[in-house]
């Protein structure tokens, strides 16, 4: 009499449901890592209000790695929706928007302005939320590049910035910057995540068959590992003046980029 546990049929049920777990079980991961990010925000909040600026920036550059994470394991996972989308971004506005804001207002001392430090702070956070929301809605226009600083940049530049001030004052630099430079500098980065300033995009960088592109990203990673807190100011701030300086740089040679053309029902990024 045949054993119906070794049934073909049987076995090839329990082979569904098996890939029917795996498959669900991918599914999640990249939301459980958006919430991960959207975790490292809320703490960083918690940790600027609480005066402890190191463990609220060491937070939004961990928040940084997940955001760079969740895209890559949906689309490995192929698991991609709008749903997704939508989730991401908002966690992006609390730990790109709101968390470095209240970093730059706290660690920035910039209460000391009244209402003009508050306000620069909020606009910070307010830019991030266009930024994020154009992004979903609007196609790039360049070939690989962004359409502005992307707010993970952003919020990198404010967190790296405040690891290297407690890096100074840690080994005698005690630089006095003034309230209302930390303030400006914030709106700045504001106004750069809502500019059509073009910003080069690493979704693009192949690291199997570029060598001199894996060099670089070893030898920046190697300063990552000696001096993170200089390493990672001086990457963010590279990064964050290349876009206006490339942009002057075209604008008196005359180059221009490759435009993307546009996609027959564009309204997505």
């Amino acid at each position: 009499m045949t054993d119906p546990q070794r049934s073909p049929g049987v076995r090839r049920r329990r082979r569904r449901r098996r890939r029917s777990g795996s498959s669900r079980g991918l599914y999640l991961l990249p939301h459980l890592v958006t919430t991960a990010g959207l975790f490292f925000g809320f703490y960083a909040i918690v940790e600027a209000f609480e005066g402890k600026p190191e463990r609220s920036a060491v937070a939004i550059l961990l928040a940084g790695i997940c955001d760079g994470l969740d895209g890559r394991l949906a689309r490995i996972a192929r698991s991609s929706s709008r749903f997704g989308m939508e989730y991401d971004s908002i966690a992006d506005t609390v730990s790109f928007g709101i968390a470095p804001a209240m970093l730059a207002f706290s660690a920035g001392n910039l209460q000391v302005l009244g209402r003009i430090g508050w306000v620069m702070a909020f606009l910070f956070s307010a830019c991030a939320a266009l930024r994020l929301a154009r992004f979903n809605v609007s196609p790039a226009t360049y070939k690989g590049r962004f359409e502005g600083l992307p707010t993970p940049a952003a919020a990198g530049m404010i967190a790296s910035s405040t690891l290297f001030g407690i890096f100074l004052t840690e080994n005698g630099f005690a630089l006095r910057i003034p309230e209302a430079f930390i303030a400006s500098g914030t709106a700045i980065l504001g106004l750069l995540m809502v500019s059509s300033v073009p910003y080069r995009s690493g979704k693009e960088i192949d690291l199997r068959h570029s060598y001199g592109t894996l060099v670089v990203m070893l030898f920046a990673l190697a300063l990552i590992v000696v001096e993170p807190s200089v390493s990672l100011f001086l990457i963010g701030i590279s990064y964050v003046c290349s876009g206006p300086l490339g942009w002057l740089w075209r604008l008196r040679t005359g180059r221009e980029l490759e435009r993307l053309e546009p996609a027959p029902d564009s309204g997505q990024s």
